[in-house]
């Protein structure tokens, strides 16, 4: 593999670039990109550096490929966002995707002006939830005794996790847990921490975090990165042996054809 390794000045001074261009494989030509701290840690996608970074460094229109800010770009996907069809018709949700999460709905159905400076108005609101719509709290219960089945209708095998993660709340259990990251992965394009407040173990129902998944805080570290690394790089050479394999197999076919062909045209 050949790499190349240049300075990021779209990140803070002594951030540095990484392009690894692959030799060998069926995905030979293309590159993978990494990114090196000042002190050489080494990050793999852009979840894990805005995690690393925090709220330090605004990674909205960063674009993790090229390591420049592309404001533009996240014009475009907003404008994208507005003009696509089935981004305008959420009043009709797609049942086969959507999860049986249940929002309290407004009341008003048309706009309302709110007033706050009225001489006896002495409600308080919190500004973090006014424009949240509160959740149901524990909803990845309904999901329990689903399962997934084939075309033949054969139950498939239910995903492994790691031991690392244990789930939070009542009655929680490992196939709750695989279903509450399961969606979190498929609702939400934030990154996946867990419940980090050691508070909800005591009383979830006050403490929990709704926009993370009924799990325990845990951390991804470079060794397991590695390992799934290893596992792709198998996968993908089993694939190639496998294309391989079709390969001759078409081209002995073929040959066998044209065999056959020749014999029939010399017997007339």
């Amino acid at each position: 593999m050949e790499k190349r390794r240049i300075e990021c000045p779209a990140l803070p001074p002594g951030w540095k670039k990484e392009e690894v261009i692959r030799k060998s494989g069926l995905s030979a030509g293309k590159s993978d990109v990494y990114y090196f701290s000042p002190s050489g840690k080494k990050f793999r996608s852009k979840p894990q550096l805005s995690r690393y970074l925090g709220n330090t460094v605004d990674l909205s229109s960063f674009d993790f490929r090229t390591g420049k800010m592309m404001p533009s770009k996240l014009q475009k996907n907003k404008q994208r966002l507005r003009n696509d069809p089935l981004n305008q018709n959420k009043g009709k949700p797609d049942l086969n995707t959507t999860l049986p999460i249940r929002q309290t709905a407004s009341i008003f159905k048309q706009p309302v002006t709110k007033v706050t400076n009225h001489p006896n108005n002495k409600v308080k609101s919190d500004p973090q939830r006014v424009n949240e719509q509160p959740r149901q709290l524990f909803w990845e219960k309904r999901l329990q005794g689903l399962s997934a089945s084939d075309v033949t209708e054969q139950i498939i095998k239910s995903m492994e996790l790691p031991k690392g993660l244990q789930g939070v709340g009542p009655g929680n259990n490992d196939e709750t847990l695989l279903s509450a990251i399961a969606s979190a992965l498929h609702t939400s394009s934030a990154p996946i921490t867990g419940q980090l407040s050691a508070a909800v173990e005591k009383n979830p129902a006050v403490w929990l975090n709704t926009s993370q998944p009924l799990c325990k805080a845990f951390m991804v570290t470079d060794d397991d990165i590695r390992k799934q690394e290893e596992r792709v790089q198998q996968v993908r050479k089993k694939l190639e042996e496998a294309l391989m394999a079709d390969i001759l197999a078409r081209a002995t076919e073929t040959t066998r054809g044209t065999d056959v062909e020749m014999d029939s045209g010399d017997e007339e």
